[in-house]
């Protein structure tokens, strides 16, 4: 299972990836390979703030239960 910390920058890579995808589309006129760096940006925004989010909710699960 990912953790939420790994999930986040997993994320963030893919959104790096997406924008040089994009970018080298253009460079080639290839709308197809700027389409998939489009998607794969939008991928990963999303994976990071699940990450973001699975981080935020871990915290306050941890502010509320005993030490374990």
């Amino acid at each position: 299972m990912e953790t939420p910390a790994w999930q986040k920058w997993e994320g963030r890579w893919e959104q790096l990836a997406g924008r040089v995808k994009r970018l080298w589309g253009r460079l080639l006129a290839d709308e197809h390979l700027q389409l998939e760096g489009e998607m794969e940006v939008a991928i990963g925004a999303h994976r990071e703030q699940v990450g973001l989010a699975r981080e935020e909710f871990q915290q306050r699960l941890d502010e509320r239960l005993p030490c374990r």
